[in-house]
């Protein structure tokens, strides 16, 4: 883990600056983007699952009333701690005293983006940023859906396979409605070199000119998009190949932040174990969001690139 000094001219983070980061962190996350949180206390929570929907009944004048079908179970959101600590060398404090470096709204979006796509990786793969690798005693996450549609090769139709992907979820066992769309970049630029078609073949005109080049896609064929290579987990992990992630974000997901910890300064101990802190003449910053998420797998389908 790298220890931030004066010569890479990086600062520390003041307390006041937390609230900004958690509200950054929220924004810039396609999961968020596309599913709203929902109010969360802390530790597993039940959330209750209607099976069979209850039909209401027309009782006429004087007529009995029946007993109304329906049944229901329930499954639990679990929390899931994400933490970013940054070690500086003393001496980085004075020279940001001394001369008011001017990088504190950096570190505030660097600090924001790594807990964003902590949110992401999680949730879509179940992926620990740091390491890239997955969390093996996670189960529910979004790319565990079993409906997948696969591209092959370099001429694939991006449009055809976004189209197959929609209608598993919305013709699937257990149909869901189709509210939201998270592209990997690459899924974006694969749909704006679609060209259109005549009788010869491909023709020099796209297919969809509002999409440009693919860049900052927010919505295609009216599905609302957000965009991000959390969808693809690079560059954290090695790229899982799903190009995109299509269903129902807002019931098929519940997410919420549990806990919202202050950012903290600390003096003292070996935090992150690269040695005491008082021995090495240096400080650690630490910011700490608690999630918690389940994940519908049935009311969401995949686009993968084939391997």
């Amino acid at each position: 883990m790298a220890i931030f000094n004066t010569t890479n001219t990086s600062v520390l983070l003041p307390r006041e600056i937390a609230d900004g980061m958690v509200k950054k962190s929220q924004s810039l996350s396609t999961v968020a983007l596309l599913s709203q949180q929902k109010p969360m206390r802390f530790g597993k929570q039940d959330i209750i699952v209607f099976d069979n929907l209850p039909k209401a009944e027309f009782v006429e004048e004087g007529a009995d009333k029946a007993s109304t079908t329906g049944s229901f179970s329930s499954v639990s959101v679990a929390p899931h701690k994400a933490q970013v600590t940054m070690r500086f060398n003393q001496e980085v404090m004075w020279a940001d005293e001394d001369y008011q470096l001017g990088v504190l709204d950096e570190l505030a979006q660097a600090g924001a983006e790594a807990l964003s796509r902590a949110l992401d990786l999680g949730l879509y793969h179940a992926i620990n940023p740091l390491t890239g690798a997955k969390v093996a005693s996670w189960t529910n996450f979004a790319a565990a859906s079993t409906k997948v549609v696969e591209m092959k090769g370099k001429t694939a139709e991006a449009d055809a396979a976004f189209r197959a992907a929609v209608g598993q979820v919305v013709n699937g066992l257990n149909p869901a409605m189709v509210t939201g769309a998270a592209f990997d970049p690459k899924f974006s630029w694969a749909l704006s070199e679609l060209r259109r078609k005549d009788g010869a073949g491909d023709t020099s005109d796209q297919r969809y000119p509002q999409l440009g080049f693919g860049t900052n896609v927010s919505e295609f064929l009216g599905v609302p998009v957000a965009q991000g290579n959390t969808v693809s987990a690079t560059p954290e992990a090695t790229d899982t190949k799903v190009r995109a992630i299509v269903g129902d974000f807002t019931n098929g997901v519940r997410w919420g932040i549990q806990r919202q910890l202050p950012v903290e300064l600390i003096q003292f101990g070996d935090p992150d174990g690269q040695g005491d802190l008082k021995r090495k003449n240096q400080v650690a910053l630490r910011l700490e969001t608690v999630y918690a998420w389940y994940v519908f797998t049935d009311r969401f389908a995949l686009v993968k690139e084939a391997a």
